[in-house]
């Protein structure tokens, strides 16, 4: 069984990558951090199944998807993004800035240890 909440409805997405025992499967850990962080807002209620259907439908149906559908994650996280920016939990310009901060985090981070965003150098203080 996977470490993330499999009672979910985000498990039933459409083309979410399954392991046999119908469990959602990773090949980065960033994706399983990215549908984690999707499964507890979501339980949380920051945002219904049907919000969240209809934001990563739209991804997914957006031209230019790679044929062999290994690009759904990022659909994902796109989905995601969208989602909380329409819903006003933050802005586009904080999200960017946040992307920037974990970028600079995991340039700063030593081989093998956790990407945290105190390993952005920016944050330092």
């Amino acid at each position: 069984m996977s470490p993330c909440s499999t009672t979910s409805p985000l498990v039933a997405s459409a083309e979410l990558p399954k392991s046999a025992d119908g469990d959602p499967v990773f090949a980065e850990p960033w994706q399983a951090a990215a549908f984690a962080m999707t499964v507890r807002l979501h339980e949380q209620g920051v945002f219904s199944w049907s919000e969240w259907a209809e934001a990563l439908s739209a991804e997914l149906h957006k031209p230019g998807r790679k044929p062999d559908g290994s690009d759904y994650y990022d659909c994902w996280v796109a989905a995601l993004s969208h989602l909380v920016e329409k819903l006003s939990i933050t802005s586009g310009p904080e999200l960017e800035a946040l992307v920037r901060s974990w970028q600079r985090a995991a340039e700063g981070t030593p081989h093998g240890k956790p990407i945290v965003l105190e390993n952005d150098p920016l944050r330092r203080g």
